[in-house]
């Protein structure tokens, strides 16, 4: 709302902000982007500026920060990592042109989750902004198990999709979309969907999310009647208020990245698996589980080992897979079959790694294009990447695996458009348009007669120089062009009074002087003239290509998809060559048989001889295993081994290991280690109960459950207690295949009344103090921790090591009913009255006839004496007196 003392250009302002309140306006002033008032306070804070302030008219001066405009997408890119929403209001007329103020408008919105801008975006990960519709909130239809759903949108590539979700998948869909930004329905305000703590959310109007008025937007956008031809069907409400209400958003503040969305692809359960967040933090697919790694950083992960692709569609094809495995066996084949091809044909391999090389961002240059937002040069790559396709479909004579018939086979190479952009863009466009020589030369007549007169023209200014200092006599004459003066000679003091008396002083300086004559005057018209001609005919010409390589755009996103799913066949076919990785049986069966399986990431930390594989099988006989062993021994490692084995073979790699013969799992659930959340106000214990009920609750006979340490958070009875039972449950119930890391010893003991339940332990070897880790795999469970060790390892002091032993003989003795309590050194003294008996969960009290057993002085006793005794013992046994 304007106030009667703003000036015309706080006016501006105020229309702009009253228009986007909830953004900062980044308002164009000359070089620079303005904000002010509550924008300038708040944006100087998070950017670390100037506050300054500005005259408004005579009236009080407003709060005034400013960023360069060269630097302003580093600004926005800090603000938009922040959370926080920027229009940028830019100057929409030529100031030579304006009839009093320049006008502005908002010409763009950037919010996290709808960035274009190369600056903002990671190359090889998508950028999605992620919108809900149904009803997920506690006591909607979700708490039954439908009526949710999820559409996201990656508005640099013009992905679209639509996820059908329920209750318990909801929070793993969210985790593996990663959403830059998230709307919701503006009735929620104020409540967070499981999984989405952390992400900036944006509250829409509640109409938009109407199914209804969802359906127009859709049918509008994409210009159709109805909805079958997306295969949308009828219950589909959520779905399509999910799609709805994020179209009409992205409309909103990016109206040109509308015009390159994709149909959208709709996804529903039973397609993939759905990784928890737990279980995508326990494996570390794609983030380090390390608190003190850096963020956004893949060290340690198992992406950071498999990504061998070479463009950046490839990187985040293969991020996507990683995240979302296959469940469906036939897909999982079709894929083994091409990289299994790739694997044999070395040469075939080479030729697509040397094409796909030289390609760029196919996929975001494409969406550029659609956008209206490509730069010169980046038409030029695009022409550069298009040049390769021809080279990936040489490389191959015949295919024959089928997903590679599909991919090839139907690849269009695009000669049309790569022959128009070689003719059309110079071969060094320059990054900008403004910049000029963009369009090459014989592309249009017209423009290259423009180009001879100016060219010319400058040549004869350059003869017209020494014309003028040969009939001067001043050989320092030169002739100078700047923007606000156009074309001048120069003189300097010193040779003042040989200028001759046709020169037409135009500007004095400190140490010369610039005059103008007839005909410079003449010649600056002509070139002036051409200039502007050039530049505007330029314009015209590149938009025009712009439009016609638009009207291309399905081809282009078409031919980026084939390219990404080449690069990440030929990049799994590279890491299977490079690592010895071998292709799985993947089987519809039960039975998980893994030989000589190796960690993908530990064992390329380590040199390839010195990682100790193992063998795992978990069949109907021996769906659980119970696995002991000391600290450090290896008992995570192999855990997470046998969950990453599986995935990759899910997203059909091949797999570290010397083979493998693995089922198709509908989920793989991991428990491991310890961790709180504060921010829920949840224990350690509390967090890990959590996760190990979300496994109870959602493992099937077909899951892959790897649990590590499960009642650990709390008193000794209680932890072993809780995973006794959870044992039982796995193994009547679920009947998951399970590996259940523990040192509860106490657990072996279920091997005895579990039938499918089987002991391992990671062997160590002990020598005297010291224990060496063999990393080996043994039938068995062991019999000792080995924490003392471990901790002397670790650097404990020594008197600390010393009690820790000494407390560990009387706790055993008092465990095995011999012991005499902790009394010694006065430390630990039991209360007066207290027993010094530890009992034990599993082993009842020793009964009183042993303790008499142990008292009998056997040599001392008659025949006699001893029968008598016998008698009363049996007696004494069976609860009872018995004659002798």
């Amino acid at each position: 709302m304007h106030r009667p003392d703003d000036t015309p250009l706080m006016q501006q302002w105020r229309d702009a902000k009253a228009r986007h309140p909830d953004a900062l306006i980044f308002f164009r002033v000359g070089d620079f982007y303005e904000m002010f008032h509550e924008d300038a306070e708040e944006g100087a804070k998070l950017l670390g500026l100037t506050l300054t302030s500005r005259n408004n008219g005579g009236a009080a001066n407003v709060p005034l920060a400013g960023v360069p405009a060269r630097a302003r997408d580093e600004y926005i890119r800090r603000l938009v990592r922040l959370g926080r929403r920027v229009a940028i209001c830019e100057q929409v007329e030529d100031p030579a042109e304006a009839k009093g103020i320049v006008r502005r408008e908002v010409t763009e919105t950037i919010t996290p989750g709808t960035a274009l801008a190369d600056a903002l975006l990671s190359a090889r990960r998508n950028n999605f902004l992620v919108a809900l519709g149904g009803a997920w909130e506690s006591g909607g239809p979700a708490a039954d198990g439908d009526g949710i759903a999820l559409a996201a949108v990656d508005a640099s590539t013009g992905e679209l999709l639509a996820i059908a979700a329920d209750a318990r998948t909801l929070e793993a869909e969210l985790a593996r979309l990663e959403p830059a930004e998230l709307l919701l329905p503006r009735r929620l305000e104020g409540q967070m969907p499981p999984g989405a703590e952390g992400v900036v959310v944006t509250y829409r109007p509640d109409f938009l999310f109407d199914p209804e008025s969802a359906t127009e937007e859709l049918c509008r956008r994409f210009h159709v009647r109805g909805l079958d031809g997306f295969g949308i069907e009828r219950g589909d409400g959520a779905i399509v208020s999910a799609l709805g209400a994020l179209v009409a958003y992205l409309a909103e503040v990016q109206p040109a990245a509308v015009e390159n969305l994709r149909p959208p692809r709709i996804e529903r359960p039973g397609e993939g698996m759905a990784l928890d967040e737990m279980t995508r933090r326990n494996l570390e697919l794609v983030e380090p589980l390390r608190a003190d790694a850096v963020a956004g950083g893949r060290a340690g992960t198992l992406i950071e080992v498999v990504d061998e692709t070479l463009t950046p569609m490839g990187a985040r094809l293969l991020r996507r897979w990683l995240l979302r495995p296959l469940v469906v066996a036939d897909a999982i084949w079709r894929r083994q079959e091409a990289v299994a091809e790739l694997v044999d044909a070395v040469g075939v391999r080479r030729a697509l790694v040397a094409a796909l090389a030289e390609i760029t961002d196919l996929e975001r240059l494409a969406a550029k294009v659609g956008a209206g937002r490509i730069a010169p040069r980046e038409l030029r790559a695009l022409g550069r990447s298009l040049a390769q396709l021809p080279r990936l479909r040489a490389a191959f004579e015949a295919p024959t695996a089928p997903l590679l018939r599909e991919v090839v086979g139907e690849l269009d190479d695009l000669a049309d458009v790569r022959d128009l952009i070689d003719a059309a863009i110079a071969p060094d466009a320059p990054a900008t348009l403004a910049e000029g020589g963009v369009i090459r030369a014989g592309y249009d007549a017209e423009l290259d007669e423009l180009r001879a007169v100016r060219d010319g023209a400058q040549e004869t200014i350059a003869a017209l120089q020494a014309r003028e200092r040969e009939r001067t006599g001043i050989p320092s004459l030169k002739v100078g062009y700047n923007k606000v003066f156009g074309y001048y000679l120069e003189v300097t003091r010193a040779n003042l009074d040989r200028v001759p008396e046709d020169f037409q002083r135009k500007q004095t300086l400190a140490g010369s002087e610039r005059f103008i004559t007839p005909e410079l005057k003449e010649w600056e018209s002509k070139i002036l003239g051409a200039e502007d001609r050039i530049a505007a005919l330029e314009a015209r010409l590149y938009a025009e290509l712009r439009e016609r390589i638009a009207r291309e755009l399905a081809r282009l996103q078409d031919a980026a998809r084939r390219v990404a799913l080449l690069d990440v066949f030929t990049a799994l076919a590279r890491l299977a060559e490079r690592r010895a990785y071998v292709r799985p049986e993947v089987h519809t069966g039960y039975a998980l048989e893994i030989r000589a399986g190796r960690h993908p990431v530990v064992e390329t930390m380590m040199p390839r001889e010195a990682f100790i594989p193992n063998d795992v099988v978990l069949d109907e006989d021996s769906r659980i295993m119970v696995l002991t062993g000391p600290n450090m021994a290896g008992k995570s490692t192999l855990l997470r081994q046998v969950g990453l084995i599986q995935l990759l073979a899910q997203i059909g790699s091949f797999v570290p290991a010397a083979a493998a013969r693995l089922p198709v799992c509908d989920r793989i659930f991991t428990r491991v280690g310890a961790s709180d959340n504060l921010v829920r106000g949840q224990s350690t214990f509390m967090v890990e109960m959590n996760e190990t009920a979300a496994i109870l609750h959602g493992a099937t006979s077909r899951s892959l459950v790897l649990l590590d340490e499960i009642g650990r958070g709390t008193a000794t009875y209680d932890g072993v207690s809780i995973a006794w039972a959870v044992t039982e449950h796995l193994h009547e119930v679920t009947r998951a295949k399970t590996i259940f890391a523990t040192h509860y010893h106490e657990l072996t003991q279920l091997a005895d009344l579990l039938p499918a339940l089987v002991n391992c332990n990671v062997a160590v070897r002990e020598t005297g103090d010291d224990i060496v880790f063999l990393r080996r795999l043994e039938p068995g469970g062991a019999d000792r921790s080995y924490g003392i060790q471990v901790a002397r390892l670790a650097g404990l002091p020594a008197a600390v090591l010393e009690r820790a032993r000494e407390i560990l003989l009387e706790l055993e003795g008092a465990h095995a009913g011999g012991g005499e309590g902790l009394g010694r050194r006065g430390r630990l003294r039991p209360r007066s009255g207290a027993s010094h008996d530890q009992l034990s969960l599993f082993q009842p009290p020793e009964p009183p006839v042993l303790q008499r057993l142990r008292s009998l002085d056997v040599e001392g006793l008659t025949p006699l004496q001893a029968l008598n005794l016998l008698a009363e013992l049996r007696a004494e046994a069976r609860g009872g007196k018995e004659e002798a």
